[in-house]
């Protein structure tokens, strides 16, 4: 699709469309006179997302950063430590590009000659740009290789227990196969009697994507499997976690519960004789270790649904009931990314495996066990096995990681030891922190514990389109190109296209790409040729396209467009897409386990592991257990903080990004973020819908708005991530309601090291005197250097 005139000249001003990707689908951004005025959907997407709607009031916002920009305290005193970097008054300098490209060569230079490359954080999450070539990741990680080096993080917030703990049970391949071959909604449609969700099938997490869609299909493919007799039963806190269509049994089971359940359900499969032995028998091991757990043999606790039901606060007969229905036609457990983001939570994923192999349907079409419908836009969309374009990083030469989730441990506790996926680890001593594309002031959990963290490092380097917290939190900021100031190509995983994406306006301000931004640097330190290998951004583009079209070729035998072809038609059909039926390991696995063994050592499912066992994790052993966390009602802790609180993902933008813009913005109350209460705990408390009030526990507090819904089952409160930290006031930690004020850093546990941000008991209380005005969006004025 190319640019479109709307309206004519003679009719007003001037309206051109541009058809644009994002993380959140494709669409068409409206421009006039220069300046994004909206978004409509791309016509041929079957479900929009919403989101579309930020793009304007975020394109043009105060909030992005203008030019380059020093902070004043590092500017004048020199690199070091700094408890005051992140200051609401702190007070900047601009500077010009050159100037800008000198300090940072200089300063990493310094820290590679003195300390080495594992002194050099690259903290980039990777959600800045849904292009393949200005992937800001990949930008900066190829930067920082070309530099020397760098100390990285490994796994994801979203999902790092089930990135750390697949592997062990069933294989490389396999764990691949959980999260990119998925089966499709069609073949769920076809083939699959009843799906059973751990954490719901979330509408609004189907929206997003890594890469972005090119159609947003989950949703009309849920459509389609229920009117075509798909009967779904979700486990949730949240009523409206499946979309009203699917007609879904509601099991509001208490938050933290979902292991005991499963462990019910097993134990209901065992004693009635259900389980399939067979499968167990041929295709897994440690299948009697779990029976005898489940059974009581192990430590003298039957997990019978009547020992489960208070745990869970749902009927031991619904238990029995549902076990039954399970084993009764071809079953989908899936276990949705929200329910391992706890502590122990690697425990729901490896019970629910557990629960599927005793079902005997994995590798089946539509049935078995997966994780992440209902989490991502992608998953059950199909696969690429061609791959698509990709910019390339380069070879780190410093083997030094940490676990994602424990950046600020890693700042502030240099040298101590740690537990990981069998590994004994050191934190190294950071002294240059990169960052780009993504805001842990978003995704990190206890934010005050965060900033004092960023104080430690000797200099923080952050390039971004908008004054973040992160940013905030910097010594240099760089202004970055959006997606609509740029020309890139787009497609995520199981996409139906590779999607052009046209520059919509020209740069905000002096704002630059960041393959300029970091070429400039690299030519300063005499690494230029080394990171650009002679290239421009579009011979870069041109060179990643050709590359992929060649393996297309080779692969598929697919007869691509040339480039100035596919740049000109707007896009490229993916060929060699794949609508698995099931899931390709899983099934080539069942037919023959011996000829197609699994990457485990046994070369089948592990619901024992002896490498795990021999880690010796009590938080993490060898086969899936009960560990009730301390986030979680009916906990000693709960007695002081009764409501759990759940920290979702948005509904109003993805992550943090553009949260200024108008659909986030009308979905606040007061200007924060909502927070969602059931009517009984709002009215214990005196509170109604669109009051103020006061979120709080040990670790911080913060302001919301109230939404009083009967969606949420009692002693549940929701208040999604992802608002902009705001701690400007004196009498709470965030005046914008960033829930990440309230949570521990504690990992899910020595084996993954995962987040645990997604529950934390809190209390909710009136607001009381004038709130403060919320600043998260008003950016430092900074002063021109020669003043």
């Amino acid at each position: 699709m190319s640019r479109t005139s709307d309206v004519s000249p003679h009719e007003g001003p001037r309206t051109e469309a541009y058809p644009t990707s994002s993380h959140w689908g494709s669409y068409e951004v409206l421009v006039e006179d220069g300046k994004v005025v909206g978004a409509r959907p791309d016509p041929r997407d079957p479900d929009p997302a919403p989101l579309i709607g930020n793009a304007a009031g975020a394109q043009h916002h105060p909030a992005r950063v203008a030019r380059p920009t020093v902070r004043r305290r590092w500017l004048d005193g020199g690199p070091g430590p700094d408890p005051r970097r992140g200051d609401p008054d702190d007070e900047y300098v601009e500077v010009d590009w050159d100037t800008a490209a000198e300090l940072v060569a200089q300063e990493l230079g310094r820290v590679h000659r003195e300390h080495g490359g594992e002194a050099v954080f690259g903290g980039s999450y990777g959600w800045g740009s849904a292009g393949r070539f200005h992937h800001s990741q990949s930008q900066l990680h190829r930067f920082l290789n070309t530099a020397g080096g760098y100390t990285r993080s490994r796994a994801t917030y979203s999902h790092a227990a089930v990135e750390v703990l697949f592997p062990h049970l069933v294989g490389a391949t396999g764990a691949h196969a959980l999260l990119e071959r998925a089966p499709t909604w069609p073949a769920i449609a076809e083939h699959t009697d009843l799906i059973v969700s751990f954490g719901g099938l979330r509408r609004s997490n189907t929206w997003i994507a890594s890469g972005g869609r090119a159609a947003h299909t989950a949703v009309p493919g849920m459509r389609a499997a229920a009117e075509r007799g798909l009967r779904t039963v979700s486990i949730s806190p949240l009523k409206d976690d499946t979309i009203d269509e699917m007609g879904a049994e509601w099991l509001p089971a208490a938050p933290g519960t979902d292991t005991a359940v499963m462990l019910a359900l097993t134990h209901v499969l065992f004693e009635e004789g259900l389980a399939d032995r067979a499968f167990l028998d041929r295709y897994t091991v440690g299948a009697d270790v779990v029976r005898r757990y489940v059974t009581g043999e192990t430590d003298g606790v039957a997990k019978t649904p009547e020992w489960a039901a208070p745990i869970c606060e749902l009927p031991a007969e619904t238990l029995h009931a549902l076990a039954r229905r399970m084993a009764a036609g071809r079953t989908l457990v899936n276990v949705g990314w929200s329910v391992q983001r706890v502590r122990y939570g690697e425990q729901p994923l490896w019970a629910g495996l557990a629960l599927a192999a005793c079902l005997g349907q994995i590798g089946l079409p539509g049935g078995g066990f997966a994780t992440g419908y209902g989490s991502m836009g992608r998953y059950g969309g199909g696969a690429t096995p061609g791959g698509l374009p990709r910019f390339p990083k380069g070879s780190n030469p410093v083997d030094r990681l940490i676990p994602v989730a424990h950046t600020s441990e890693m700042l502030l506790r240099p040298g101590e030891e740690f537990d990981f996926d069998g590994e004994r680890l050191t934190y190294p001593d950071i002294r240059f922190v990169a960052w780009s594309g993504g805001n842990p002031f978003h995704h990190h959990q206890d934010l005050a514990r965060l900033t004092r963290a960023f104080g430690r490092p000797d200099t923080v380097l952050v390039v971004e389109t908008h004054w973040t917290a992160t940013a905030r939190h910097a010594d240099i900021v760089l202004p970055s190109t959006t997606t609509l100031e740029r020309e890139d190509m787009a497609a995520s995983q199981g996409d139906l296209r590779l999607n052009v994406m046209r520059r919509a306006v020209e740069p905000y301000a002096e704002a630059r790409d960041e393959y300029e931004i970091y070429s400039a640097v690299c030519a300063r330190m005499g690494l230029e040729k080394d990171f650009t290998e002679g290239r421009t951004a579009e011979e870069w583009m041109r060179h990643m396209y050709g590359q992929w079209r060649a393996r297309q070729h080779e692969m598929f035998g697919a007869d691509l467009p040339a480039f100035d072809d596919f740049w000109e038609a707007g896009g490229v059909d993916l060929p060699g897409r794949v609508d698995d039926e099931a899931m390709a390991a899983f099934a080539e696995f069942r037919q023959d386990p011996v000829g197609s063994p699994l990457q485990t050592p046994s070369g089948r499912i592990e619901l024992f592991s002896a490498t795990i066992a021999g880690f010796g994790y009590a938080d993490c052993p060898g086969y899936p257990i009960w560990l009730p966390g301390e986030e979680r009602i009916g906990s000693s802790r709960s007695r002081r903080w009764p409501l759990l609180l759940l920290a979702n993902q948005p509904q109003g933008r993805l992550h943090s990004q553009q949260d200024m813009g108008a659909y986030s913005a009308s979905l606040k109350v007061q200007g924060r973020a909502p927070v969602r209460m059931n009517p009984d705990d709002a009215a214990a408390r005196g509170l109604s819908d669109g009051d103020l009030v006061k979120v709080h526990n040990d670790r911080g507090s913060l302001i919301a708005g109230v939404r009083v819904s009967d969606a949420l089952r009692p002693g549940v409160a929701q208040l999604s991530t992802g608002a902009w930290y705001d701690p400007s006031a004196e009498d709470v930690t965030c005046a914008h309601g960033n829930p990440n004020a309230l949570t521990d850093v504690v990992g899910t546990s020595r084996l993954a090291q995962g987040s645990t941000g997604q529950h934390v008991l809190v209390e909710v209380e009136a607001y009381r005197g004038d709130p403060p005005p919320v600043r998260a969006f008003t950016p430092p004025v900074p002063v021109p250097s020669s003043s």
